[in-house]
């Protein structure tokens, strides 16, 4: 998966909209006046997220001071990165669409669509936007809450090279425990709506601050960070104990505060899964399906297309198991049993998790050697595949991908969850890499970075149906690339990840949109997929706490591959796949109807 930003950062950012069409004439004024707009609104995103601009590497020079600040929690600050876009909609709308002509139309349309669904979720009192720039409903859970992802970023995004930089590191340390405080200020102003996570959801949170917790003093990971990377610079050897002097009061304090209020929750704690509980939050999620597939799909549409989906897939899954011997029971049951034998998993050991990573990269180098069959551009920047922090692992994603740093000196990375190695059959890894990292997400996140034609911000927004369809895509371009001809059961790998993400559809809108319950879920998942039960649990407790997420993967790739089928029948045999590539790629993180239109206009261009 990829987080719209953080997770794919200027990733799912547009490279050169319209690179394939004629470059920007002499610019108008209305031109100017959008290109002047979107600077503002840039700056104005970086500001309410710090973290991600030492992420891209923009925490320097005037910028200086945003390397001290985590970023607004409080209940001013609940849009976060939507907030300057919304406060940008009257500029917006006072500029003269009709004067702007190529590309700066897919620009314009590309930021009004996103500023509208940003003042959208602004309407609903309880949303605010999390550390994976998603509109959410729950401030603190095993996903949201700065407590989840903040530790992480100050020890992977916080560079340090001079005392300054230590300094801002422990002023970080001091605004996060503001941060934390202002969430647990929210979280409680939610519960009073009838906002409180479901216990299941309360349960791992809990769990997972208080593995924050029990970390202390100078051996904790907040301090030990800070204090073994300044003594590497020579910057002296007392910034572990200033940080853990923070670590130990007011940070331990705020989360103190936090895990107060959740358990004082989890006493009254519904089960009951859906986010439309209420009226208000039934309204909620089909403005979150709405956002997230940027599309105008009903639960109910949706979920047709889900359940459609599954049943192709299923069928296709069935003569590649019996071809592998697996001939009785369902299609489900078969996957299940191929990823119960002993001989498709790495040991639930630290060597294990070491050789599971080494064959990663293998694949990965493997996969990117025979990416020129597809693609005019190879992205030159680096990326690297890492193991998500034990300390998140048991609410985090399966996996996830991180662009690097603008400036190239931290490179894009691939995390897998490696909290328990047996949900990794060795048959399901390679699809993975290719959704991940290349022809993927770091592969889309490189590329757009090294173009540096557009706008920042165009290297700052993203939709969820683009790029998790380009990754369901990458998955594709895997088969279409040969990966599996001398290991067919990858290729169950690559229809197995295909299923599970046809399944989110069902399951996503049948728990927020018929009110299935956990258990339902979970069986669904078990029962149409194979997936093992830990991974469907996770699974399951990511769509509660992500409303709409999990429906933009298929449905977006869907379209790629529908605009790609329109597009070849169009040119025939003047159809040319890398070109379909750069049109989809370069053109940038698009809603989906803004894409099919840069599509069409590639078309053209090529007859």
């Amino acid at each position: 998966m990829l987080n719209r930003r953080h997770l794919l950062a200027a990733s799912a950012g547009a490279a050169s909209l319209g690179a394939f069409a004629p470059a920007r004439a002499k610019t108008t004024d209305a031109q100017g006046q959008a290109l002047a707009l979107y600077d503002r609104i840039f700056e104005g995103m970086l500001a309410a997220d710090p973290l991600n601009a030492s992420g891209l590497g923009l925490d320097k020079d005037a910028r200086a001071p945003l390397k001290s600040r985590v970023g607004d929690r409080s209940e001013a600050g609940r849009m976060g990165s939507f907030q300057p876009l919304i406060d940008a909609r009257d500029a917006l709308m006072a500029i003269d669409r009709s004067t702007l002509s190529g590309r700066s139309v897919t620009e314009y349309d590309t930021v009004t669509w996103y500023a509208d669904r940003c003042a959208e979720g602004a309407r609903f009192a309880f949303v605010g936007v999390d550390s994976y720039d998603y509109p959410v409903p729950y401030v603190l859970s095993q996903l949201t809450g700065c407590y989840q992802k903040v530790p992480d970023a100050l020890d992977t995004k916080h560079v340090i090279e001079t005392r300054a930089d230590a300094e801002a590191y422990l002023a970080r340390l001091t605004d996060f425990a503001k941060a934390m405080n202002d969430e647990t200020a929210r979280a409680k102003d939610n519960a009073a709506l009838g906002l409180i996570p479901p216990d299941f959801i309360l349960d791992k949170a809990l769990a997972q601050m208080n593995a924050l917790a029990a970390q202390k003093g100078e051996s904790s990971g907040l301090a030990a960070s800070v204090g073994q990377r300044a003594a590497a610079k020579g910057l002296g050897s007392d910034w572990a104990a200033k940080a853990a002097a923070i670590v130990d009061g007011p940070v331990a304090q705020a989360l103190a505060d936090q895990i107060g209020l959740l358990t004082e929750q989890r006493r009254t704690a519904v089960h009951d899964a859906t986010i439309s509980r209420q009226q208000s939050t039934a309204a909620f999620y089909e403005y979150a399906l709405r956002f997230h597939t940027t599309t105008n799909l009903t639960p109910d549409e949706a979920h047709k297309i889900g359940l459609e989906q599954v049943a192709d897939l299923t069928a296709r899954l069935d003569p590649l198991l019996k071809a592998q011997g697996l001939t009785q029971g369902t299609v489900a049951a078969r996957l299940d049993a191929f990823a119960k034998d002993p001989a498709q998993f790495y040991p639930n050991t630290d060597a294990g998790r070491q050789a599971l990573l080494a064959e990663l990269n293998r694949q990965m180098a493997a996969v990117k050697a025979a990416a020129p069959k597809m693609f005019n551009t190879i992205p030159k920047g680096g990326m690297e595949i890492r193991r998500v922090p034990p300390a998140i692992e048991i609410g985090a994603p399966r996996g996830y991908a991180e662009s690097g740093s603008l400036d190239g000196s931290r490179p894009g990375t691939y995390y897998i969850n490696l909290r328990d190695t047996t949900e990794w059959a060795k048959w399901a890894l390679p699809t993975l890499t290719y959704h991940e990292a290349v022809p993927g997400h770091l592969f889309h996140g490189a590329l757009v970075q090294e173009a540096g034609a557009s706008p920042m911000l165009f290297k700052n927004i993203g939709f969820t149906a683009y790029g998790e369809g380009w990754g369901l895509y990458a998955e594709q371009l895997g088969d279409e690339l040969g990966m599996y001809d001398a290991y067919p059961a990858g290729r169950i790998g690559w229809l197995q990840s295909f299923l599970y993400r046809a399944a989110r559809i069902v399951l996503d809108t049948g728990i927020h949109g018929k009110g299935w319950s956990r258990e339902q879920a979970i069986a669904y998942m078990r029962d149409t997929v194979g997936l093992p039960q830990g991974a469907a649990e996770n699974e399951i407790d990511r769509y509660v706490v992500w409303p709409g997420q999990a429906c933009g993967y298929k449905i977006g790739h869907t379209e790629i591959d529908r605009l790609r089928s329109k597009s070849k029948a169009a040119l025939g045999p003047k159809f040319d796949v890398k070109g379909f590539h750069d049109a989809v790629l370069l053109g940038g993180s698009l809603p989906l109807a803004v894409l099919e239109r840069v599509v069409d206009q590639w078309t053209v261009s090529q007859r």
